[in-house]
C-alpha cells in the first residue's frame, strides 16, 4: 500500500499532475488540460480578460493571450479573422474590445490574406464609431497608418447610409483619445454627392452657419439640430429637438441633461444598455417615482426579452412604452 501513496492515477493530489495525463501547470498552482491556441482565441474573443483573475494579473493574462493569437493569425489569419467576425456579429460575447484588439492584430501580424480579410472585416466588427475608434487606437499599438488601413477606415465611412453616418459622428464623438476628425483626415474618404461632403466638412471643420429653419436634407438635419441644441435658451427647446429629431443624449449639452424633461424626452428612444447605465440619473433627477409613467415605461423595458437581445430597440408602443410617454407628455402641455 506504500506504493499507492507515492503514486496513482484515479486520485492524485492538485498540485502534481495525473501520471500519463498530459497535464500543464496552470495560474493556480495547480495542474490542468491544456488547450489549443484556437481555443485560447475564442475564450479570448468571448471573456476577454480585463481586470485579470485571481491567480493571474491584467497583464500576465493579456501577454499570454495575446501571444496565442498571434500564433493563430500567423498560422491561419483568414480563419483567425473568420472566427473573430464570428463571435463579435453572434452578439456572443459582453464586450466588442477584444474582437477589435484581435481584428487590429490580424492587421498587423497577418499575410497577405490575412490582413486583407482583417480589413475588409472592419465595418462588421467595428459596428459603431466607439468600436472604430477602439480599432483605431489598437491598431496604431501594432502598426503604422499605411494604404490598406487608411483604405478600411475610409470604406467604413463610405459604406454606412448618410443618416446614419450623421447619427454616429454626433453620438460617438471622441474615444480613447480619437475623433472622427481625426479618421477623417487620416483616411480621406471620397463624398459621394453633396450631402456627404457636407457631412464630411462639418466634421472637419464645423457647421457654417446654423440658420432658424431646419436643413431640408434629413440627414444635415439632423446636424442642424445638434446645433440648435447647443444654442438652446430654454429647455423646452431642448426637448422639442429631442422629440423631431430623435438627438441621442450625447447631443445633449451638459446644461440641458439636470431637466427631468429633457431625460423624460431622452427615455422614449433611448435603448435598453443606456437605459441601464442612467437608471441612477432618471432617480436623482425626479424621473423614476413610485407609480410614474416613466417608471412603468422602464419596468416594461427592463422586462422585455426583445429588448434586451443584441442590437434590439426599446418597446415604443403599448401601455408604459414610449407611445405613453409622448402621450402623457402632449397631454401634460
Amino acid at each position: 500500500m506504500a506504493y499507492l501513496k507515492n503514486f496513482r492515477t484515479r486520485r492524485t493530489p492538485q498540485h502534481e499532475p495525473i501520471p500519463g495525463a498530459g497535464q500543464v501547470p496552470n495560474s493556480a498552482g495547480g495542474f490542468a488540460w491544456a488547450v489549443d491556441d484556437w481555443m485560447r482565441l475564442e475564450r479570448f474573443l468571448i471573456l476577454g480578460n480585463q481586470g485579470g483573475s485571481y491567480y493571474a494579473s491584467e497583464r500576465q493574462l493579456t501577454i499570454e493571450n495575446a501571444d496565442a493569437v498571434r500564433r493563430c493569425i500567423e498560422a491561419d489569419g483568414a480563419r483567425a479573422v473568420e472566427r473573430i467576425v464570428a463571435v463579435s456579429e453572434g452578439g456572443r460575447a459582453p464586450k466588442n474590445d477584444p474582437a477589435l484588439f484581435a481584428l487590429a492584430m490580424a492587421t498587423a501580424f497577418g499575410d497577405a490574406a490575412g490582413r486583407k480579410a482583417a480589413l475588409d472585416a472592419l465595418p462588421r466588427v467595428a459596428r459603431t464609431g466607439t468600436h472604430l475608434m477602439h480599432f483605431a487606437a489598437f491598431a496604431e499599438g501594432f502598426r503604422g497608418w499605411g494604404r490598406g488601413l487608411r483604405r478600411a477606415v475610409a470604406a467604413w465611412y463610405e459604406g454606412r447610409a448618410e443618416r446614419d453616418l450623421a447619427y454616429q459622428v454626433i453620438k460617438y464623438q471622441g474615444r480613447d483619445g480619437w475623433s472622427h476628425r481625426d479618421l477623417l483626415r487620416l483616411a480621406h474618404p471620397k463624398p459621394a454627392g453633396e450631402t456627404r461632403r457636407i457631412l464630411y466638412g462639418w466634421v472637419t471643420q464645423g457647421w457654417p452657419g446654423v440658420g432658424d429653419e431646419p436643413h431640408p436634407d434629413e440627414a444635415l438635419r439632423l446636424l442642424w439640430a445638434f446645433e440648435r441644441a447647443k444654442r438652446a435658451t430654454t429647455a423646452d427647446e431642448v426637448v422639442a429637438l429631442i422629440r423631431d429629431y430623435r438627438l441621442p443624449r450625447e447631443a445633449i449639452p451638459t446644461e440641458w441633461l439636470r431637466e427631468a424633461a429633457v431625460w423624460e424626452a431622452l427615455l422614449e428612444e433611448m435603448p435598453i444598455g443606456a437605459t441601464i447605465r442612467n437608471l441612477a440619473t432618471l432617480t436623482r433627477v425626479g424621473l423614476l417615482a413610485p407609480g410614474s409613467a416613466a417608471t412603468r415605461a422602464v419596468v416594461k423595458r427592463l422586462g422585455d426579452g426583445g429588448a434586451a437581445a443584441p442590437g434590439a430597440r426599446p418597446p415604443d408602443r403599448g401601455p408604459g412604452g414610449a407611445e405613453d410617454l409622448r402621450g402623457r407628455a402632449r397631454s401634460a402641455g
